[in-house]
């Protein structure tokens, strides 16, 4: 038996590991003896999803490493133990801590380190770089003496770190040196929209900024004084302002590298020295740095491939990319700068819906080149695949990102794609590979991860590969799995049942027992609603808050323009003059416009997120209590004035819904739940159209159940006729535990009704003839709902810790410049593209801007 070689590999990072990885895996392991040299003093850990470190996970559970992986392989690993030196010649590593090893082969993955400036002042106290655990740790300490943070940087993992530092509690800033954000992904248009989207949420965004000096500041720790004179002051400031190589080690013992540094490889990833091999971001090809984790994988295949003795070639790779940054979908494909001689560019923006999308064709309009998605990025996959398989476009390109026209079908279903199609970009994973698992027997996608492992790199390729699993499934006759996501096997359903029979009341607790990895936005969203509506706890609590969307986490509706809705709750429409009094004055306080709304109350639009707690101190003390606009919830029970005054009512409209109203206020639901009274048969309050209708009669209470109005209305179905109260009370109460027990994620209680085996009938067996003998149950947990009510904008103004995410600018007065007004009407409204430039040119418009 020969003699096995010494195969050092020079960095333990994602790329490092995918390395090892692989060559357990192959064939090669069994001629080499591994070393590895990780300079971290833990192994390799997931970087791509670092941020979730903030939301409480360990370095234990984003590391990449298995349990007893190094010694069940006979792998030897330097922990916190840098490789110094390599010494060609001799063929040996020489390491900070003095260990000497010979080599017969070497794998570089050093990696890179963030770019920070050469400003001068840069290394003042908490002047910090987002890279390592290590990093984090010392930004969290930072973030406790801190009020202001800045970002240097609005790339990627700028943003990311901006996202970081919001959710620190900190005011934040993010400088930019371009004219707009990720200026390599996004063109001008697309970087407009994720500034104006990103701002709207409370961080502030600063382009073409240079800056020259940091020193002291008045009000803040540092003063970040820039090129043009003017200046920002801050407590903390994060450099990531890109990346840098860490070629170090090559050029030391004189591997040849770029002239903008990365060590220089080949098609087989072999640096100038056919023993030494480079991959991932120290490595330079083709005069290209490569920032995404998925061609660092691709190069360690390759590498591993070589040892093998097999042919593989990396000769490039995608870098499109699809991301969520602060809640806002964001994705770059291919050419997204029409640089391609001959492309022709199609460009769709929706002001109204914040969505923009670009597509870049070629001359022939046959071929998709690149894409810019913001706001909305659903097409990503179907735009991908066009553009990595070169797949005909249809007759007009526009189709794919335009509303759909009535005659043409642009959706790319998993049939169309060639079966040498690649589904996953960081495992290099293609069509025919996942049809060949699921032959075998892979028909979930936890099953098909495992097997291929497809999604297990970034997950961007998830929601295509569940796609095509369903679709080969259903070729084979073989039910689709219902899971409501690859973090869980389950429907919500059954979540929902595991969350009661098991007393779950976190998420945490949630996926450790029965789920895996760290949760996706459907999921966590889901769960987040189940916890709402079983347990009724307070969802801006540190274990619910991660849960909660842009909506729920500042407790109000984002509008268009980046300011928030204020709506109070008026049970019944009925509302007393003292309390339409104080309506006016905080409206005209703070400036608001005001509307009276088809649910009967009042909508306050136009505040900005640091004035909500003081708008709403104000309306509490008044007596008001939160209208749940912004949940999944009931909204409101809309009435006619009934018999009270009508000549016409035969019954207490106003009294019945002022009763529901505050019976059902607390409750948390699928989706949006809305009622209506109405004191006769007359209808005007429009009660069969709601998801809970009721209509006086001389015989008493006709109940209506599952109406909507919206894109798609439905006509409320009539559930029970001439009903008590207290009867008319129970049917709801079981009706709507029903629905939240049992609906999907987002679904109205229409759909619901319409997708539920038995229809009507079924639903009357279950409420009014206990056929399944839960109705004391259903009731009971609506009792627990009505007990443990609480106004959650009153929760929140009195704990001073939760009202830190509703500050924005800590130090100055001075409003958001981004918001601006125009009067009509005699009202305020957001300012148009137009009138923002007609404000430039000081003509035509009164602005009004909120002090």
């Amino acid at each position: 038996m020969s003699k096995k070689q010494t195969l050092v590999v020079i960095g333990n990072g994602m790329v490092g590991q995918n390395f090892l990885a692989g060559l357990v895996s192959s064939g090669a392991k069994e001629h080499f003896e591994i070393v590895v040299f990780c300079e971290e003093p833990r192994p390799a850990y997931d970087r791509v999803h670092l941020s979730a470190f903030f939301s409480g996970k360990s370095a234990q559970d984003l590391s990449m490493v298995e349990v007893g992986f190094f010694e069940q392989h006979g792998i030897t690993v330097h922990l916190g133990d840098r490789a110094k030196s390599i010494d060609r010649s001799a063929k040996t590593v020489l390491s900070e801590k003095g260990v000497h090893i010979a080599y017969d082969k070497i794998v570089l993955a050093t990696g890179s380190y963030p770019f920070v400036p050469p400003v001068p002042g840069h290394e003042r106290d908490r002047c910090l770089v987002y890279r390592t655990i290590e990093d984090l740790e010392a930004i969290q300490t930072a973030a406790e003496q801190s009020q202001v943070g800045v970002v240097v940087g609005g790339g990627l993992l700028g943003l990311e770190a901006a996202n970081a530092l919001k959710d620190l509690g900190l005011t934040t800033h993010v400088v930019e040196f371009a004219p707009r954000l990720m200026a390599v992904q996004l063109d001008d248009g697309g970087g407009a929209l994720l500034k104006r989207k990103i701002e709207a949420i409370g961080v502030t965004v600063h382009l073409n900024k240079n800056t020259t000096l940091i020193d002291d500041g008045e009000s803040c720790l540092h003063k970040m004084n820039f090129a043009g004179g003017d200046a920002l002051e801050t407590d903390l400031i994060l450099f990531s302002a890109g990346i840098r190589p860490r070629d170090d080690i090559a050029r030391a013992c004189e591997l040849e590298v770029g002239p903008r540094g990365g060590i220089v490889i080949d098609n087989q990833c072999r640096t100038s020295d056919p023993d030494i091999f480079a991959i991932g971001e120290c490595a330079l090809w083709n005069n290209r740095i490569f920032g995404l984790v998925a061609p660092g994988y691709a190069m360690a295949r390759t590498v591993v491939s070589v040892l093998e003795g097999g042919d593989n070639y990396f000769t490039g790779a995608d870098m499109s990319t699809k991301l969520k940054l602060m809640g806002v979908d964001v994705a770059s494909i291919g050419d997204a700068h029409a640089q391609t001689p001959g492309a022709l560019v199609y460009t769709y923006q929706n002001g109204d819906s914040e969505v923009y999308k670009r597509l870049v064709v070629s001359a022939d309009k046959k071929r998709l080149l690149g894409a810019v998605l913001v706001g909305d990025a659903s097409g990503y996959g179907t735009l991908l695949q066009y553009c990595l398989n070169g797949i005909e476009l249809p007759e007009n390109p526009d189709s794919l990102i335009l509303p759909h026209r009535s005659d043409e079908s642009v959706g790319l279903g998993p049939d169309a794609l060639p079966m040498s199609a690649q589904i996953c970009s960081c495992h290099d994973v293609n069509k025919a590979t996942l049809c060949s698992a699921i032959e075998a027997g892979c028909n979930t996608v936890s099953a098909l991860k495992s097997e291929t492992k497809a999604g297990t790199g970034c997950g961007g390729c998830v929601p295509l590969m569940k796609s095509v699993m369903e679709c080969e499934l259903a070729k084979l006759g073989i039910e689709v799995s219902t899971d409501i996501c690859e973090h869980f096997p389950h429907t919500r359903q059954e979540l929902y049942h595991l969350i009661m029979v098991e007393e779950i009341k976190t998420f945490d607790e949630l996926i450790e027992k029965h789920g895996r990895g760290r949760g996706c936005e459907v999921c966590k969203q889901a769960v987040g609603s189940i916890l709402a509506s079983y347990w009724n706890d307070y969802i801006l609590k540190k274990e619910h808050i991660g849960l909660q969307d842009t909506n729920d986490i500042f407790l109000a509706n984002m509008q268009k323009d980046g300011t928030y809705s204020v709506v109070p709750r008026v049970t019944g429409g009925e509302i007393q003059p003292e309390k339409l009094i104080v309506l006016g004055q905080v409206a005209k306080k703070y400036g608001l416009y005001t509307k009276i709304t088809g649910g009967q109350r009042v909508d306050l639009f136009g505040a900005r997120v640091e004035q909500l707690p003081s708008i709403w101190r104000e309306l509490i003390d008044a007596g008001f209590e939160s209208g749940h606009a912004y949940g999944k919830s009931l909204r409101t029970v809309k009435s006619c004035v009934g018999s009270t005054w009508c000549r016409f009512g035969v019954d207490d409209s106003v009294g019945l819904a002022i009763e529901l109203e505050n019976r059902y206020k607390g409750l948390r639901a699928p989706h949006k739940i809305k009622f209506a009274v109405s004191g006769c048969t007359r209808e005007c309050a429009e009660a069969q159209s709601k998801d809970i209708g009721v209509i006086a009669t001389e015989g008493g209470w006709n109940l209506y159940v599952c109406g909507n109005g919206g894109m798609k209305p439905r006509h409320g179905d009539l559930f029970a006729t001439q009903l008590d109260k207290e009867t008319l009370i129970k049917y709801i109460d079981r009706v709507l535990i029903f629905y939240v027990r049992t609906a999907d994620r987002m679904q109205r209680t229409s759909v619901w009704m319409e997708n539920m085996e038995g229809g009507l009938d079924y639903l009357r067996s279950v409420v009014i003839e206990d056929s399944l003998g839960i109705g004391e149950a259903l009731e009971q947990q609506m009792r627990h709902v009505i007990d443990t009510y609480q106004c959650e904008w009153k929760t929140t103004i009195e704990d001073e810790s939760k009202l830190k995410r509703f500050r924005h600018f800590v130090n100055s007065d001075r409003p958001d410049d981004n918001i601006v007004f125009v009067e009509e009407r005699g009202q305020i409204r957001p300012a148009d593209e137009r009138e923002r430039e007609e404000l430039k040119a000081r003509k035509h418009f009164k602005i009004l801007e909120e002090a």
